[in-house]
């Protein structure tokens, strides 16, 4: 058996180990891997997901194991003896080799300013870094990244998701100048500005400048412009690691890669080089497509294949801070005689451009900003004559009508996989009918996951229909399951399931059912065999956090709130030392409470004239508002009023996600009215009614459902809105997505719910008013019931007995939970909280 080491475990070493594995049938290769950080590999083209709640498990790429394959961990390289054939390590490890591939990837570029490795400078490469990261923003307010490309706005949105404020500084004229041509960054610059993100551009950071305590306090712009900033990240570009390789005496270009052929191979026959690493014919690609390709051509040679890398795909689709951007072939149009087509939609916040031949026959590239549906399809086109004129496939109509059918068999689909319509087609004849299992045959859709959309229509124009089954027990889709409940008068899971699925149920389709049953009037939540289907929040009225206590957030229509009813918050808070915060959506969250005080907290709140705020459940959360004409001079309604009115119409209706909603005084849009799921806008004659919007992960602004609408219309629109989400949206679908899925969108809701074009709207009143007469509040209802009080308690045969395993410290004179978390917070004298 031959000796293989591979130096590096990054994702296009894993990648080379992965496909050698696969495809190493006799065992001829023994493979040791060494890689510097303490883990294995793991997704770096989504790492931004790890500020939004993804873990360093969630990202990991898996290990490929066996007899045959051995991996170290947190250990380099530091030297390559190719006389020997070794490599030695910083363990003192000395491994032999017939073949040496080095993974060594990239570093970040830091420019050498005055005041780089300050204290609070950081770069954003790994998980460390980003922990690193974390750490220095407790206690920071203002963030600054420097570099507008692609992973400097993915800095600066994960800055924005830590909560600071954050500005982006490049020196190019626009953002993003490697991919997008300057009115593509004109319009992202504009877009991201919306987002709150301060973009300074055609300027170069000169020096980083210390406060007293030796922490960054702010930088230089030019000459003497200041920026202040408590925390600076560099993502100015990458150099590849390279430094064995010259050390070792391998040929590197003259600025910088190990240099490579064809067959990936460099100036030594033995050795080969990858990914970020390598440089082939001068060009070093910092990208995931190029790397996975030379991947799996050295795994070819290593099995005497023939296989080589004449260059790569480097087109690019991802969202940063919310907004589309895709890039794609010639987009810079470099190709002599080459003709723009362009679509620049500034106030639609749509840019598009497509590059063709001299002769207009040919897409040679394009860019995509604001909406990138089209890069799906577009992108496997180029090189390829246009399948229609140039300026209807950049149109939103045009975008709809061209599909796969529209690709040739050898257009590729996956570019960072490098998978052809025809190899998934060949995937599909062979059983392959849904997109996980394409997915695993040909590694299609398993790195950015763009190309997903287009794996459904080619699975589609195979004629293969996509099962709606809301899971293995049900056959039927979640609006599907609405229907039949309604139809039936199903009143129990157990009876649904008999009845119409099969075996005992899953964490799918029990709170999916449940969800149902709850929207429809089926009684309390905890009642019965109800309370055996809920997810943990709704199973015990409350946020659990992350300690294993939970948070208790009563409702607060519109956000108005008597100081006696103030006074009882801050006395509940105090007597049960949580912690408290006011939130985004105009009320107060108390955290920190027990199992067992939960019942006691609400007893307080209830008798004081509070009720659940729901913001455990998939219902309604919240109706914000601005003061409207009761204060403000330039309102033209009462906001506060009718965003009362509404939340306590609302309140508790279950449905497929989360609801939120605000109701804004005059066209200013105070309570940001067009980022909800439905908001309301005050006219000089009404009310503008928008539906579709949300904040999280992909925000989305709503779009104008009617206009100039009295009260009472406005309430029967919304009634009909929310009952025909309820009924036919699936599960976890937001209102956004579920209003794109409609055949028809934005246009045929309109038919539905204003033109009642399917002869429903009596119907959607009735049940919303049936709603409305039955609702009675969560937490009182518990109060009332001994049974279901039995249930908060933490240890049942230790009802008053608390978990020792709970423990807070304090941060900012309130009680935080005792965690890992707390040790990237400033230093502060920690006090035990008396629980």
């Amino acid at each position: 058996m031959e000796e293989l080491v591979v130096i590096g475990n990054g994702m296009v070493g894993h990648r080379l180990i992965e496909a050698l594995h696969d495809r190493d049938s006799a065992h001829r290769w023994h493979i040791t891997v060494v890689g510097e950080e303490p883990r294995t590999a793991y997704d770096r083209v989504a790492l931004s997901s790890y500020f939004d709640g993804a873990t360093a498990q969630d990202l990991s790429l898996g290990q490929v194991s066996g007899p045959h394959v051995d991996v170290h961990v947190n250990e380099r390289a530091t030297r390559i003896d190719r006389a020997h054939r070794t490599v030695t390590t910083t363990t003192g490890r000395v491994l032999p080799y017939d073949r040496l591939v080095l993974a060594t990837g990239s570093t970040p570029f830091v420019p050498p300013i005055p005041g780089h490795d300050l204290p609070g400078c950081h770069v954003y490469r790994t998980i460390e870094d980003l922990d690193a990261i974390t750490a220095s923003a407790h206690g920071a307010r203002t963030g600054v990244v420097i570099g507008g490309g692609l992973l400097g706005l993915e800095a600066a949105n994960a800055l924005r998701l830590l909560g600071l404020r954050a500005h982006v500084v490049e020196l190019a004229p626009h953002l993003m100048p490697a991919q997008i041509d300057e009115g593509a960054g004109s319009l992202l610059r504009n877009l991201i500005t919306d987002l709150g993100v301060h973009v300074h551009t055609g300027t170069a950071s000169t020096a980083v400048h210390a406060a007293d305590h030796g922490r960054v306090s702010h930088l230089t712009l030019g000459e003497d412009t200041r920026l202040d900033a408590d925390l600076v990240v560099f993502s100015v570009g990458i150099r590849p690691r390279d430094d064995l390789a010259r050390t070792a005496g391998l040929k590197v270009g003259e600025r910088g890669g190990i240099v490579i052929d064809d067959t990936c191979t460099t100036s030594d026959p033995r050795i080969h080089a990858i990914g970020e690493a390598a440089n082939h014919q001068g060009t070093v690609y910092g990208l995931i497509a190029p790397g996975n390709a030379m991947a799996e051509v050295v795994a070819d040679q290593l099995l005497d294949g023939q296989a080589t890398f004449t260059g790569a795909d480097t087109s690019t689709k991802l969202k940063l801070l919310g907004v589309d951007v895709a890039s794609f072939g010639d987009a810079h149009g470099r190709t002599p005689g080459a003709l723009d087509v362009v679509v620049n939609d500034a106030a639609g916040g749509r840019y598009a451009k497509l590059v063709l031949s001299d002769d207009a026959t040919t897409l040679l590239g394009g860019v995509l900003v604001g909406d990138a549906t089209a890069y799906a399809t577009l992108r496997p086109l180029v090189g390829s004559p246009l399948p229609d004129d140039p300026l209807t496939l950049i149109t939103p109509e045009g975008t709809t009508a061209l599909g796969a059918d529209a690709l040739p068999d050898s257009a590729q689909i996956c570019s960072c996989n490098a998978v052809t319509k025809g190899e998934l087609t060949q995937a599909i004849d062979h059983g392959n009918h849904d997109v996980p299992a394409l997915k695993a045959c040909t590694k299609a859709g398993t790195s950015c996951g763009s190309c997903v959309p287009m794996l459904k229509q080619v699975l589609a124009q195979a004629g293969i229909e996509q099962s709606k089954a809301l899971c293995e027990h049900f056959p039927q889709s979640r609006a599907e399951l609405v229907q039949t409940i309604r139809a039936t008068g199903t009143t129990t899971f157990s009876a649904l399931i008999r009845a119409h699925g099969t075996g005992h149920g899953c964490d799918i389709c029990k709170p999916t059912v449940a969800s149902i049953l709850a929207s429809l009037g089926s009684g309390h939540i905890l009642e019965g065999e109800q309370a055996t289907l809920q997810d943990t929040n709704d199973r015990y009225l409350a946020n659990m956090q992350r300690n294993g206590t939970y948070s208790v957030v009563p409702r607060i229509p519109g956000g108005e709130v008597t100081p006696d009813k103030l006074i009882v918050i801050g006395e509940v808070a105090r007597d049960f030392n949580l912690y408290t915060k006011i939130t985004g959506g105009q009320r107060i969250d108390l955290f920190g409470a027990r199992l067992e005080q939960l019942p006691h907290i609400w007893r307080r709140l209830v008798d004081a004239g509070f009720e659940s705020g729901h913001a455990y459940g998939k219902s309604l959360r919240t109706v914000k508002s601005c003061v409207g004409t009761t204060w403000c001079r330039y309102g033209v309604q009462d906001s506060v009023g009718l965003a009362i009115r509404l939340e306590e119409r609302y309140r508790g209706l279950r449905s497929p996600h989360k609801l939120k909603s605000a109701v804004s005084g005059c066209a200013r849009e105070c309570a940001e009215a067009r980022g909800k799921d439905f908001g309301v806008i005050a006219t000089d004659q009404g009310w503008n009614l928008y539906v579709g919007g949300n904040g999280g992960f992909t925000p989305r602004h709503a779009d104008l459902l009617a206009g100039d609408l009295d009260e009472e219309t406005l309430i029967r629109y919304i009634d009909r809105f929310l009952m025909f989400y309820v009924r036919t949206a699936d599960r976890l679908q937001r209102t956004a997505p579920w209003i794109e899925s409609l055949d028809g969108g934005l246009d045929h809701l309109r038919e539905v719910i204003v033109h009642d074009r399917l002869g429903i709207a009596d119907e959607l009143e009735a049940a919303m008013d049936e709603h409305v007469a039955s609702y009675t509040d969560e937490w009182a209802a518990v109060l009332a019931d001994e049974d279901k009080l039995a249930r908060f308690v933490s240890f049942a045969n230790a009802p008053t007995t608390p978990d020792p395993t709970i423990s807070f410290t304090t941060t900012r004179d309130q009680p935080v939970p005792r965690t890992p978390v707390n040790l990237g917070m400033p230093a502060h004298r920690p006090q035990e909280a008396t629980r």
